[in-house]
């Protein structure tokens, strides 16, 4: 009974099972980078709508502010312009350092409503 041959069959299982744990690894690791991206890309979108709602809000509440003889009338298409960038900038920060808490409530209820943990 020659035996030789079964010698090189189990080295090459092993090798097989060791390139197949590997897969395995590399397929894992793949899977949680690209969950990690679509956690920072779902809440980079929530706070993007949370930064639109306060924008619109700040333009709304401008609205209610009543003119006076030294207010300044924007005339131009310029003041309009840094008015509105003004209002998006503060809309922005006011979202960056916490804001109304609006996009951290989004993102968790999008996870729950996903299937995954937030």
């Amino acid at each position: 009974m020659d035996l030789t041959g079964l010698s090189s069959i189990y080295t090459d299982y092993m090798k097989t099972q060791s390139d197949n744990q590997k897969l395995e690894k590399m397929k894992a690791d793949w899977k949680e980078k690209q969950k990690g991206t679509d956690d920072e890309q779902l809440l980079d979108a929530c706070k993007q709508f949370e930064s639109y709602f306060v924008e619109q809000m700040f333009k709304e509440m401008q609205k209610t502010v009543p003119e006076t003889e030294y207010s300044f009338k924007s005339t131009g298409t310029m003041v309009d312009y840094y008015r509105d960038s003004m209002i998006q900038e503060m809309a922005s920060l006011s979202t960056e350092t916490g804001g109304l808490g609006l996009a951290q409530m989004l993102y968790e209820q999008m996870k729950i409503n996903n299937g995954s943990e937030a």
